[in-house]
């Protein structure tokens, strides 16, 4: 067993649940109870394990994907002040948010699911990695940045991207970013970096503050589904969901996690 120890509490089942619940994604395939992605150029098969998870072969990659930089006792303690974060914290205690360990894929991701359901994006990303992927055992690698500059818009489009998608991928894998750099910024010089590239706007440049970067305090305000949840768990907040984000400071992005995810399941 090559064990990944991950600080307690965490909760395999919750902790993937994200990868059951659109439908089958090529990069991060779900398969016979264990999670399947290429990570360091190598296809992984992530499994639960006593004291974290099972990676087979072992890359340090693996490191990045379970949510192992997130605080969750300081969280569970701020969560235990609010009567409804409390109940949620309760209900998925051990959940730790998975993060993207790519950048590039992390913001091709975000891009896809802009203005369409998780269910679509999925299905048009699922052609483009069949058609620039590498196919693995059982996952696909996505695609390279140098592999997608290579592509034309008008094969995105046939692979069902819209047009105007097609034009941002295409840019966003010519484009040169120093992504250790951006990395190294804080986060409103992440936003502005990512702003400034054609077809990042404030909603695609959040979801990379939180689930590529970690950051605590990222807020995916423009997000529908967040929007949905906390109106359902927090019927007193209206109008500007960017401010209503305060009431989870410093914890922002835990709190946007355990409320999309706690309105999920049942």
């Amino acid at each position: 067993m090559a064990l990944l120890r991950l600080p307690e509490p965490y909760d395999f089942a919750l902790s993937t649940e994200r990868f059951r619940a659109f439908g089958p994604d090529l990069a991060n395939l779900w398969h016979d109870g264990a999670l399947h992605r290429w990570l360091g150029g190598t296809e992984v098969r992530i499994a639960p394990a006593d004291g974290g998870v099972d990676v087979r072969p072992f890359v340090p990659e693996a490191r990045i994907l379970p949510g192992a930089a997130f605080d969750l006792d300081a969280f569970y303690a701020f969560a235990a002040a609010d009567p409804v974060l409390a109940d949620v914290a309760r209900r998925l205690a051990g959940f730790r948010p998975p993060l993207a360990p790519d950048p590039f894929e992390s913001l091709v991701t975000s891009i896809t699911a802009q203005q369409v359901s998780l269910f679509s994006a999925f299905a048009i990303r699922n052609r483009m990695l069949e058609r620039f992927g590498e196919r693995g055992e059982v996952a696909i690698r996505f695609p390279a940045q140098a592999e997608l500059a290579g592509a034309s818009e008008d094969e995105l489009v046939a692979l069902g991207f819209s047009r105007r998608k097609a034009e941002y991928v295409v840019q966003l894998a010519r484009t040169e970013l120093d992504w250790d750099e951006l990395a190294a910024l804080p986060d409103e010089e992440v936003r502005e970096r990512l702003t400034a590239l054609r077809g990042v706007g404030e909603w695609t440049s959040d979801w990379f503050l939180a689930r590529h970067l970690a950051r605590p305090r990222a807020w995916p305000a423009g997000d529908l589904a967040l929007q949905k949840a906390v109106a359902r768990f927090y019927p007193d907040v209206a109008g500007d969901f960017r401010a209503a984000g305060e009431r989870f400071d410093p914890f922002q992005n835990l709190s946007a996690h355990y409320l999309l995810t706690a309105s999920r399941l049942p």
